[in-house]
């Protein structure tokens, strides 16, 4: 009688699977040098349109921001620019002000004794007049 081989297939649980890194570096550095050698410079630097400015330009002076807006919450009242107003009289000129630019800058200044109710209503203000660039520092 004859004995039949029994055949073992590769199932691939027991080999490890080793995969090589040095063709892809390879093609890597083959890339790189590829890219070095069909890039130049001076082609792609002549074609852009770029505006440089003058010297001239360079050497003049920016322009000064525009004047800051100081407002101050004191526990007597509110002073706008170092001068003392009510509460009418500093929400008008707030809107005076805001009607020239709304983009100008406000500092709101609160004393350590002021009311807090002061401040709030001191920023509903100049939120109102679309004032949107506001600070707020405490101390005298």
């Amino acid at each position: 009688m004859k004995q039949r081989k029994q055949k073992r297939r590769f199932t691939g649980a027991d080999a490890e699977i080793e995969l090589s890194m040095t063709p892809m570096i390879d093609v890597v550095f083959q890339l790189l040098i590829y890219f070095l050698v069909t890039f130049s410079t001076a082609d792609v630097l002549a074609h852009l349109d770029i505006s440089r400015p003058s010297p001239e330009a360079a050497q003049t002076k920016p322009k000064p921001p525009a004047d800051m807006i100081r407002v101050a919450v004191m526990p007597e009242g509110y002073a706008i620019n170092g001068r003392k107003v009510t509460e009418e009289e500093l929400a008008s000129m707030l809107k005076r002000l805001a009607s020239v630019s709304t983009k100008q800058a406000v500092l709101v200044t609160c004393d350590d004794q002021s009311v807090h109710g002061k401040l709030i209503q001191a920023l509903d203000m100049c939120a109102s007049c679309g004032l949107s660039q506001i600070s707020v520092m405490s101390g005298k």
